[in-house]
């Protein structure tokens, strides 16, 4: 019990220091002026200085940024880490079919460090303004031709404010006679547009690419099936994420995030409206025939109305078997005027007219069952039908639902290589948003899967591992939230010392023996171990001895069954012996009777 009650104190005392330290260094900070002793200072200063050591994590790992070099071709590769829009073109045109005050491209693009970096000198480019249009783009190296080798498109985007409605995705620009960049607009063709789109709290991943009718020559565009990934973390965390699309030359695709693969498909099947149009249409020109029945059911032309059909009959009549209650107050009103009631001071009867009590529940009512007149209670009509209406049945000239017959698509067509679209020369951002600061970086149109990855492990990877390296820790967590709630500190040391306690306390708390030095401590008389060891002799040699003599009954009480069993055997001998003996005699009797010898003469 000394120990359990050691070890409570011994917490207590741990939780109430913790927190006095914690009292104690907020005061210093905010007085700098504390009424206690010299020593019991230099005491509290020691455990101040000795909690800062342990509780400040240690420094956190720095990563250094170099800025990403492609290792192998790239069709286009931007870094924006000389710090200026080099090679990019600013739109200057107008939107079509709208206001002039907001259809000019002027929104503002800047290159910039990202507001929260980790990683000092890694810039990117920042859409700067809100509620406006916005349109950057730039040439590639060469135009992108879609032949045999896959095309990979990859960025990053961080959504630095979050994103209330507004897109970060890219258009990569068709190679056309027609290109200008410097009026580059929503209208000007592309081939593919791809990345992050939210408005509201609809979070979208674009993949969609224009589709050239091989028999009109006009382009429809195919949007590719949304993706089953929750996408609201991205839009949502202020972190930096790298969107990557893959199209390989056998029509299959893949969109990852964070080099996740979040959505996949065919081009062929996973495009809506899909590529290739139905072979047959419905006829535009087949009309339904006036006398096409689609009555699957109809009423029963002979079905007549029973005589005993009651259609006025009332759904609801008069209880005849009810009883008004006993005590029933048929002159008493259920309302009565408020007797305590006071005509205002300022009612003028000539614009309000006469003055009434307003009313209330009346009191004699509230004892009593009811009051007004009594009324049966109303019940469902036995004998309601309602109005009659013939049978349904099958209608035999049912003929089914009309469709219109079915012919030969004209605009039916099979493109069975999608991928083979139409080439491109430039990339672009054309956007508008709701919400500033949005920050792009790291662009690469490579054909290689091994390049792509090697330019987001020199980019994207070294701000994750920088975001890592500077997230404190979990112990470094639990202290920086201590600092600001000091109770924590309890917590904390129960947590620790109380699966202890209770090992200790399961574990110690059996009743122990006194040892021989305590014994020895004390002068307390110790037992005879002799004595001991004698008696336990003793019960043993007792235990033995009843245990043979339990033997040697056993096998008494055995031999005395045998032995019973032997003489009941003797026995039944004997008397067979004694009854084949009598037989024996009686033969002999008969035997001597018969001889002529004891015959007696006949008398003549």
């Amino acid at each position: 019990m000394e120990l359990k009650w050691l070890l409570c104190v011994t917490l207590l005392a741990l939780g109430i220091l913790a927190v006095q330290a914690h009292d104690m260094d907020e005061d210093n900070d905010a007085d700098d002026v504390v009424d206690i002793e010299d020593d019991l200072d230099d005491g509290i200063e020691e455990v101040e200085e000795s909690k800062s050591e342990t509780s400040s994590p240690p420094p956190a790992p720095k990563v250094t940024y170099r800025p990403p070099v492609p290792t192998g071709e790239v069709y286009f590769a931007e870094s924006f880490d000389k710090g200026t829009l080099d090679g990019w073109i600013l739109s200057r045109a107008k939107k079509d079919d709208t206001d002039d005050e907001i259809a000019k491209y002027d929104g503002k693009w800047e290159v910039q460090d990202m507001k929260e970096t980790k990683l000092p000198g890694d810039k990117g480019l920042v859409l700067v303004t809100r509620a406006k249009h916005h349109a950057i783009s730039s040439k590639l190296s060469k135009p992108f031709v879609f032949d045999t080798k896959p095309l990979i498109i990859q960025y990053e985007v961080n959504f630095q404010n979050g994103i209330e409605c507004g897109g970060a995705y890219v258009k990569l620009l068709s190679k056309t006679p027609e290109l200008n960049l410097d009026q580059f607009h929503d209208k000007t063709p592309y081939t593919i547009m791809f990345g992050p789109d939210k408005c509201g709290e609809d979070y979208k991943l674009h993949f969609i690419f224009r589709h050239k009718n091989p028999k009109t020559g006009k382009y429809e565009e195919k949007h590719a099936k949304r993706p089953d990934a929750d996408l609201k973390t991205y839009f949502t965390d202020k972190k930096t994420h790298l969107y990557t699309l893959v199209l390989n030359p056998d029509n299959s695709f893949e969109i990852l995030v964070d080099q996740t693969v979040v959505n996949s498909g065919n081009l062929l099947n996973d495009m809506s409206p899909p590529v290739n149009p139905p072979r047959e249409i419905e006829d535009p020109n087949d009309q339904k025939p006036e006398d096409w029945d689609e009555r699957p059911k109809i009423p029963d032309p002979d079905a007549v109305k029973p005589d005993d059909w009651d259609e006025d009959a009332p759904a609801k009549i008069a209880d005849e078997n009810a009883v008004k209650p006993e005590g029933w107050l048929d002159d008493e009103p259920e309302y009565v005027a408020d007797p305590d009631a006071e005509k205002p001071e300022d009612w003028d009867e000539d614009m309000d007219g006469e003055w009434e009590a307003p009313q209330i529940a009346n009191p004699k009512c509230e004892t009593a069952p009811g009051c007004g007149t009594w009324q049966r209670p109303m019940i469902d009509n036995p004998n309601y039908k309602g109005k009659w209406k013939p049978p349904m049945i099958d209608n035999v000239n049912y003929q089914g639902i009309w469709k219109p017959r079915k012919i030969p698509n004209p605009d039916f067509f099979e493109d069975l290589e999608p991928f083979k679209m139409t080439p491109f020369s430039a990339v672009g951002l054309e956007l508008w948003s709701m919400t500033s600061d949005i920050f792009f970086d790291n662009f690469i149109i490579c054909t290689e899967r091994a390049v792509a990855d090697d330019w987001a492990s020199d980019g994207w990877g070294l701000k994750k591992a920088a975001d890592g390296a500077a997230e404190p820790g979990v112990v470094g967590q639990m202290m920086a939230a201590a600092e600001e709630r000091p109770w924590l500190w309890v917590v904390y040391i129960l947590t620790v010392a109380l699966p202890v306690f209770l090992v200790v306390l399961f574990c110690c708390s059996g009743k122990k023996q006194p040892s021989a030095a305590e014994y020895k401590k004390t002068d307390a008389p110790q037992p005879d171990v002799m004595d001991d060891e004698k008696e336990e002799e003793k019960d043993k040699g007792e235990k033995e001895d009843e245990e043979e003599e339990e033997e040697a009954n056993e096998e008494k009480l055995e031999k005395q069954k045998n032995d019973a069993d032997l003489g009941s055997a003797s026995q039944e001998e004997e008397e067979e012996e004694e009854e084949e003996d009598r037989k024996r005699a009686s033969e002999e009797e008969e035997n001597v009777n018969r001889s002529p010898r004891n015959r007696k003469p006949r008398k003549d």
